[in-house]
């Protein structure tokens, strides 16, 4: 089902790779898989394909490729490595590869919306991605470090939804606090919270998954996606 295209960057600094997974007749619209710090690995692709299955265009870009293109890590295996990647990102340049993104996705599948739904690293860039660009609707799971950019929540001018495993270990419970006393009035944007759930537990493949919480949380996101990118 899958595919790569190369997408050029904004800042004329060279291009990347992006996995694309096509429905199999003309997508309802495009959704940008935005990866977790383990880089576009199995999990990542999978979660494109199923999109895929739903109806969309997912486009899934290698937002690591400033670093080392093509990384590709295992989360129960190579936390750490993964871990060493994250403070060697650039995020701003990462938004800006999304938009990169949002433009090539949104061109091959014809015009129309693009979402966006992002995994740990990607949750947080999700929530970027809602304020910083003009995404039609954008879903983070698990999302580290939301309440250090709750000042840009003014800026969401889109549908938002967040999926917070309550036992987090990235995200413990001030910072759950913070997001919730800083976005639960939002109209825009809705929290989902997951009692006794930790980090990853929707990936798709793994010790970290919670296979009825999981579920809960995917469907969750397709209705979301059904509303509003419809």
């Amino acid at each position: 089902m899958g595919s790569t295209i190369t997408i050029d960057a904004l800042d004329g600094s060279g291009s990347f790779k992006a996995y694309v997974a096509e429905p199999s007749g003309t997508p309802k619209a495009a959704v940008i898989v935005i990866q977790e710090v383990f880089g576009i690995n199995a999990g990542i692709r999978d979660k494109a394909d199923s999109l895929a299955n739903e109806g969309y265009l997912a486009v899934a870009p290698d937002l690591f490729w400033r670093i080392e293109p093509g990384i590709e890590l295992d989360p129960d295996t190579q936390l750490q490595q993964a871990l060493d990647l994250f403070p060697k990102f650039d995020q701003q340049k990462g938004i800006e590869d999304i938009e990169a993104t949002i433009r090539a996705a949104r061109a091959k599948a014809g015009g129309g919306k693009v979402g966006a739904v992002g995994y740990c690293l990607g949750g947080r860039l999700a929530y970027m991605t809602a304020t910083r660009t003009d995404i039609d609707a954008s879903v983070g799971y698990y999302g580290v470090g939301i309440d250090g950019l709750l000042n840009e929540s003014h800026a969401i001018a889109r549908p938002l939804m967040l999926h917070i495993p309550t036992a987090d270990g990235f995200v413990p419970p001030e910072v759950q606090n913070k997001m919730h006393e800083g976005l639960d009035s939002h109209p825009r944007v809705t929290l989902h919270d997951y009692e006794g759930l930790d980090h990853g537990f929707a990936t798709q493949f793994g010790k970290r998954r919670d296979e009825a919480s999981a579920t809960l949380a995917d469907g969750r996101t397709s209705a979301f996606f059904a509303e509003h990118l419809a």
